[in-house]
C-alpha cells in the first residue's frame, strides 16, 4: 500500500479550511441572532410611526390606492443567509478532506480517530441541512456548529494523525460497513443532543423572558418546545437503528477476527450501554408521564455516554479497539 503525500496534504488543507469557513460561518449566525434584537426593535419603531402618535392609522394617499413597496431583507436575514451558505460551503470541504485521505492511503479513510471524528462531524453537518432546511430551525444552527467546532478542533490537534495504512486489524471489508455506520449515526445523535439541550432550556425559559438573564435571551428566538422535542425524537428514530446495525456488525466483524461474537471489551459494552440509553429514551418518550424532561435528560446522557466511548475509551481505556492511532 502505497502513499499519496500529495493527496495527503490537499485533504489536511481541506480539513483546515472547512474549519476557516466554519469559523466563519458561525460568526455571521451569531451576528444574525444579535442583530435581530435590532430588527425588531427597527420594526416597532416603523409601525408606530405608520400607525401615527395619537394611534390612528394613517391616511390613505390620493388615487386609486396605495402600494406599498416590498420590504427589502433585514440585516440578520442577510448574515444568516451568508452563514448558511458558508455551512454547504463547509460540508463540501469536509467531504472533500474524507475523500482525499482515503485517496492519499488507497483505503476507506475511517483507520483512526481523527478519521473517525472528522467522518462524524461531516455527517452532523451534512445532516443538518436536511433536518434544519425549515426556517422554525434555522436558528439552531449556532448550536449545532459550536460542538462540530469543538470536535473539529480536537481532531485537528490532539486527535491528529498522519496520513498512513492501517494496523493489520483494521485491513478488513468490514471497516467501511462497520465504522462508516457508526460515525454517521454518531454524527446524526449529535443533531438529536444537541436539539434536547434546547428543549430543556425552552422548558426552563418558556417565553424566553429578556430580564431572566442570558438564558432567557439565548430561548428567546428558539422554536417552541415541542418543535424541539419533535426534532430530537425523530431525528433519534434515524440514527438509533443505523447505531444498532453497526454494533451487530461491529459483533459479526469481532467473530470473524477474533472468534467471538461479543467479549465484553470497553469499547464494546459501552456501545451496548449507548444504545440501551437511546432505547431507553424512546421508550420514555412513548410512555405517559416522561415525554418531557425526563425522556429529554435520557437523551443528554446517551449523547454523553457516546462522547464518553469516543474519547475516555479509546485514549484513557486500553482495549482490543485501542485504535486511536495517537502516540
Amino acid at each position: 500500500m502505497t502513499l499519496n503525500e500529495t493527496l495527503a496534504q490537499y485533504s489536511d488543507w481541506a480539513f483546515e479550511s472547512a474549519f476557516a469557513v466554519l469559523v466563519l460561518a458561525l460568526v455571521l449566525l451569531i451576528a444574525e441572532y444579535a442583530s435581530h434584537r435590532a430588527d425588531l426593535v427597527a420594526e416597532r419603531e416603523r409601525t408606530l410611526v405608520a400607525v401615527g402618535a395619537a394611534g390612528e392609522p394613517p391616511s390613505a394617499p390620493d388615487g386609486p390606492g396605495r402600494v406599498e413597496e416590498p420590504r427589502g431583507r433585514t440585516l440578520s436575514e442577510r448574515l444568516g443567509n451568508m452563514g448558511r451558505a458558508l455551512v454547504v460551503v463547509v460540508a463540501a470541504l469536509q467531504v472533500t478532506s474524507i475523500v482525499l485521505r482515503g485517496l492519499s492511503t488507497e483505503r476507506f479513510p475511517l483507520g483512526n480517530m481523527y478519521e473517525f471524528v472528522s467522518m462524524a462531524c461531516a455527517a452532523a453537518v451534512l445532516f443538518g441541512l436536511v433536518a434544519l432546511r425549515r426556517p422554525a430551525y434555522r436558528i439552531m444552527w449556532v448550536y449545532l456548529l459550536v460542538p462540530v467546532l469543538i470536535l473539529m478542533f480536537l481532531a485537528a490537534t490532539v486527535l491528529y494523525a498522519d496520513a498512513a495504512p492501517v494496523v493489520p486489524a483494521l485491513q478488513s471489508f468490514w471497516l467501511p460497513i462497520h465504522v462508516t455506520i457508526i460515525s454517521v449515526g454518531s454524527g446524526i445523535f449529535l443533531v438529536s443532543g444537541v436539539a434536547s439541550l434546547l428543549f430543556l432550556l425552552r422548558i426552563r425559559f418558556p417565553k424566553g423572558e429578556e430580564g431572566r438573564g442570558v438564558f432567557g435571551r439565548i430561548a428567546e428566538r428558539l422554536p417552541d418546545a415541542q418543535t424541539l422535542d419533535r426534532l430530537a425524537y425523530r431525528t433519534t428514530i434515524i440514527g438509533f437503528p443505523l447505531f444498532g446495525a453497526g454494533i451487530i456488525l461491529g459483533a459479526i466483524w469481532a467473530e470473524a477476527a477474533w472468534g467471538r461474537f461479543w467479549g465484553w471489551d470497553p469499547k464494546e459494552t459501552v456501545s451496548f450501554i449507548t444504545w440501551v440509553m437511546y432505547a431507553a429514551y424512546l421508550h420514555a418518550r412513548a410512555t405517559s408521564g416522561w415525554r418531557n424532561t425526563r425522556a429529554a435528560w435520557i437523551n443528554v446522557a446517551g449523547f454523553v455516554a457516546m462522547l464518553f466511548n469516543l474519547f475516555i475509551i479509546n485514549m484513557v481505556v486500553s482495549g482490543l479497539h485501542s485504535y486511536a492511532g495517537l502516540t
